[in-house]
């Protein structure tokens, strides 16, 4: 089994539309191979996540927060890598050097930290392949599940209106019938944003019946 990183965002939204446990088959892995920061149970006991989400949402995940590994400590060499770039915060900094410095993927939506590792000298070699987006998530997560089952799924998220991730709000909305279409699109921008990175792709498969 490989081993999947986690960034805070992503385990809060894919965590509070209860699809984390359909995402880790994409990645060929289950929730015992995943790894998260060590400030992610506090952050979903307060600060901006409950307040985003709901006090009650945010402890739901709690529970499993606390029962996920932490990511791997990244050396001091690769973590200055990222250390001094603004765009790229603390959080994601370790996670992109732990992701680089042992071979593993990392699943993020901070699209700002992604384009901006992407800039740094090395990186694009260091992370072929092993930066997993939230457009490329959701992707996968529709080519297996359907992009209605998704949308049911994440209408909580999508409700939050201006709150929330505009990706999520766009793409999955009563007002948008294609999905898929509005994703493949997010994500075609954000791969040309972030060459010469190559991101990680979700499997060419159909929905599941």
């Amino acid at each position: 089994m490989a081993t999947l990183l986690l960034d805070t965002d992503v385990f809060a939204k894919l965590g509070i539309a209860s699809l984390l446990d359909h995402a880790y088959p994409l990645f060929d892995v289950t929730a015992n191979d995943c790894r998260r920061l060590p400030a992610l149970p506090h952050m979903l006991r307060r600060g901006a996540l409950p307040a985003l989400h709901g006090k009650e949402a945010c402890e739901r995940l709690i529970p499993l927060a606390e029962g996920m590994a932490l990511a791997p400590t990244a050396s001091v060499e690769w973590l200055s890598r990222f250390a001094n770039v603004p765009q790229i915060d603390p959080g994601e900094a370790q996670l992109f050097a732990s992701a680089a410095e042992h071979g593993l993927v990392v699943m993020t939506g901070d699209k700002r930290s992604v384009t901006a590792a992407s800039k740094i000298e090395g990186i694009a070699e260091a992370l072929a392949g092993r930066v997993a987006s939230l457009e490329a998530v959701l992707l996968g997560l529709c080519r297996r599940l359907g992009g209605e089952q998704v949308r049911n799924a994440l209408r909580p998220l999508v409700e939050i209106e201006d709150r929330t991730d505009k990706l999520v709000r766009v793409c999955f909305s009563d007002g948008n019938p294609d999905p898929v279409s509005a994703l493949l699109s997010y994500f075609g921008d954000l791969k040309r944003n972030v060459a010469p990175l190559v991101l990680w792709e979700p499997p060419q498969e159909g929905a599941e019946q």
